[in-house]
Order: structure tokens, then C-alpha cells, then sequence
């Protein structure tokens, strides 16, 4: 698998911390070898749109779809507590 980044991911992803974006690159590296990696907790986030979440840490997630062998990166974004 690979990932895809949309231009609006990119720009959401510039506008975290340092830790967060290095958190994310963590968490990157195990959705491209193991979508089911205990960490990212990932899972169906909108089943009509076919939109996943998962976790970068307690406080941020990120969503994508699964085209063929590609992870499409949407957003990233602060967790509603």
C-alpha cells in the first residue's frame, strides 16, 4: 500500500506542532504496513462515503479512503472530546 496526500491534508498537516507531525509520520508508516495496527485504532468512520479514521494520539485523527492499493489522506484534525 501508499499513501496519497490531498492538498488540503497537506495544508491541515502544516498547521500542527512538530510532535504531531511526527506522531502522524509514525502512524503513517503502520497504516501502509498494517491497516489493523493496535495504534492507530482505525476504523469505518463513514460507511456511505467509505471514509476511515485513526488515531495520530489521544487528541488527533485523521481520515482517509482506500482506493485499490492507495490510502487517500482527507483531513487531519483535532479529536472532539
Amino acid at each position: 500500500m501508499k499513501a496519497y496526500y490531498s492538498p488540503s491534508f497537506k495544508t491541515q498537516l502544516k498547521s500542527f506542532p512538530e510532535l504531531v507531525r511526527r506522531k502522524f509520520n509514525k502512524q503513517i508508516q503502520f497504516l501502509i504496513q498494517n491497516l489493523r495496527h493496535p495504534s492507530l485504532h482505525a476504523k469505518k468512520y463513514d460507511e456511505t462515503e467509505g471514509v476511515w479514521q485513526a488515531r495520530v494520539d489521544k487528541s488527533v485523527r485523521f481520515y482517509f479512503l482506500i482506493d485499490d492499493e492507495t490510502y487517500v489522506l482527507l483531513e487531519i484534525k483535532n479529536h472532539p472530546k
